[in-house]
């Protein structure tokens, strides 16, 4: 034993005065390993809890990087006082890496308190569907860099947290999943136009996912080119774009089996030709 702790006393090496013994470097990896499973513990408790709470996801998100950003600053201020190392030997390191970082890591610098400002103030919570673009998708986790977003398509897509808040982001799930939705049909001139209105909603009325209150408007917008042009307007309670376009073609498909069993004639682009003088048709090389 007594060779064994004048080992762990024997003086490694020195840095400026600065004896670092044996013991306190073979502790060092000891001490990672049992803080690193520490924290891993302590963070997949904190989530079973306040998942058991039935809070909100976006916070127990916000509350498990808050603690994880916690648990490294304790770890590391107590690796520092293990091996005898003062806080003030890092204070002119720690002013030129922070005068580094912010030359060369501005935009991760910028990500990274856009993440913490998007989990604070949650203008985009997880499981909200985004239009950032020409993209739409499912909100699936909101890291300290970047958000992770699911496509339509189902391909996953990285946004930097800085594009999210510097530029126009629909959310369709802020506040609500209220989505109001718009049917265009033509039909034929001559065509009944009440009777077409009548048949409009009936299709819009008989889909259930149509909300009934704000009640579906059928509008007659114009005289087209070769068409009379109604809209209908309704709403539903949707998540996803694919949620719109499904109930657009059921309407479509029912307001189509509607015409026909009605005899109206939906309406496609027609032409009238005239010609001025005189139509001469020549006989073909067997002379007819």
């Amino acid at each position: 034993m007594d060779s064994i702790v004048a080992f762990l006393q024997r003086v490694a090496f020195t840095v400026n005065e600065q004896e670092f013994l044996v013991g306190q470097l073979l502790a060092v990896p000891l001490f990672l390993v049992l803080a690193y499973l520490l924290v891993r513990w302590g963070g997949r408790v904190i989530v079973r809890r306040l998942t058991e709470r039935k809070l909100n996801q976006d916070l127990v998100h916000l509350i498990k990087r808050v603690f994880y950003v916690l648990a490294i600053a304790v770890v590391v201020i107590t690796l520092l006082d293990l091996i005898n190392v003062p806080l003030t030997a890092f204070a002119f390191i720690s002013g030129a890496v922070a005068i580094g970082v912010g030359f060369g890591a501005q935009n991760i610098i910028n990500n990274f308190i856009s993440g913490w400002i998007l989990m604070w103030e949650r203008p985009i919570r997880i499981g909200d569907f985004l239009e950032v673009g020409s993209d739409k998708g499912t909100v699936e986790a909101i890291n300290t860099r970047s958000t992770r977003i699911r496509r339509v398509d189902g391909v996953h897509m990285l946004i930097p947290n800085s594009a999210l808040l510097e530029n126009t982001v629909v959310n369709w799930t802020l506040v609500d999943r209220l989505a109001r939705s718009v049917v265009r049909v033509g039909v034929a001139y001559g065509s009944p136009v009440r009777k077409v209105s009548e048949l409009i909603e009936q299709a819009v009325n008989e889909e259930s996912a149509v909300l009934s209150e704000p009640a579906p408007v059928v509008i007659f917008e114009d005289f087209g080119d070769s068409s009379l042009v109604f809209d209908v307007y309704y709403w539903i309670q949707a998540g996803v774009d694919r949620d719109l376009r499904v109930i657009r073609s059921n309407v479509r498909f029912r307001i189509d089996e509607l015409f026909a069993e009605n005899g109206i004639v939906i309406a496609f682009p027609q032409r009238d030709v005239h010609l001025d003088g005189t139509l001469q048709l020549l006989p073909n090389q067997d002379g007819r």
